[in-house]
């Protein structure tokens, strides 16, 4: 008689062990590959300063998850006044230890007619929760717009103001302020109040510059950290799982996705896009912008030429083709 089949040891927290050691890895790597391109970055740089609009043309070639946050008002700023992007992972920086996931994204703009500062940066923080959530936190930027050119209708001045409420709470030890903490303030109602009546599709790309995602503090995510390094310690030298306590904690995760004080929920997803595709891939995006140029002055000229000829250009091809005209797509 065959014996019956042994009952599986695998356990949940194994399972959670083991993604957290990929996770350990591609770290590693996103350090290791900071270090070795940025000479190049620096290198390019130089280079791409002096091309004329390389980095408006670089952002019309820009992927959806960039685009779509790109109004027509937002435009007629980046693609006249962007003189210089630049992304860093400020926290590896000079021999730095922090953690390589967290960027600076620093747009530097000539004198226009929207607002009087020169260079715009935003900083991320990756975070970990107790509820085992992990991201990209922030804080907001103000701008100084010019009378009556503000693009996002005065909300990224009302989260500004918010975020100081907040902070000022804080530091005197008073909760009624903080996000998330149950009865809003005044400010906090009138920013509330203030998305709602705008709508997410209505955000200017300019109101990224208040993300601020989840609330969760240098503190929390250095303990969480340091917690988790000790229970995959001891589950590797023990033969019994914390199975159960690994789920509860996991369980514990705040359920509150939506928050309401937040102006722009894609903020990290944009970031992301900016830091890990169009930053890396700003040749390769300029060239296609060329291309697409060269490709428009050829149809030109030939629609001129045989105006008489059917409207067949719907089915030229859209692969790649020679003479296709290359579509948006996200760098490989």
């Amino acid at each position: 008689m065959a014996s019956p089949a042994k009952e599986s040891l695998i356990t949940y927290s194994q399972l959670s062990d083991l993604e957290k050691e990929f996770d350990d890895v591609d770290r590693e790597i996103i350090r290791y590959q900071a270090e070795l391109t940025r000479p190049l970055y620096e290198k390019r740089q130089k280079v791409v300063d002096q091309i004329p609009n390389f980095w408006a043309l670089v952002l019309e070639q820009a992927p959806p998850e960039i685009d779509g946050h790109i109004h027509p008002s937002d435009s007629q700023v980046l693609l006249t006044s962007l003189t210089s992007l630049w992304v860093s992972r400020f926290e590896i920086e000079n021999g730095g230890t922090g953690n390589p996931r967290s960027v600076a994204i620093r747009f530097e703009f000539a004198p226009n007619a929207y607002f009087e500062d020169t260079v715009l940066e935003k900083k991320f923080w990756y975070r970990r929760s107790k509820g085992g959530w992990g991201g990209l936190v922030s804080e907001p930027v103000d701008i100084k717009w010019k009378p009556g050119k503000d693009l996002t209708g005065g909300l990224l001045s009302m989260v500004k103001a918010v975020w100081d409420e907040e902070q000022a709470a804080a530091a005197g030890s008073n909760g009624a302020a903080k996000k998330g903490s149950g009865e809003l303030t005044p400010k906090q109602k009138a920013l509330k109040n203030k998305i709602e009546n705008t709508g997410v599709g209505g955000q200017s790309f300019f109101a990224w510059f208040g993300y601020r995602g989840k609330a969760v503090s240098a503190e929390e995510s250095r303990i969480t950290a340091e917690e988790e390094q000790q229970q995959r310690q001891l589950r590797a030298t023990s033969s019994s799982s914390a199975d159960q306590q690994t789920k509860e904690a996991a369980e514990d995760e705040d359920d509150d996705d939506e928050d309401d004080l937040e102006i722009f929920p894609d903020g990290e997803m944009l970031a992301l896009a900016i830091s890990d595709d169009l930053w890396p891939g700003a040749l390769w995006f300029f060239t296609q912008a060329q291309e697409e140029e060269e490709d428009g002055q050829s149809e030109d000229d030939f629609e001129s030429e045989e105006e008489g000829d059917d409207e067949g250009d719907d089915d030229a091809p859209q692969d790649g083709s020679p003479g296709a005209r290359p579509a948006k797509k996200r760098k490989a």
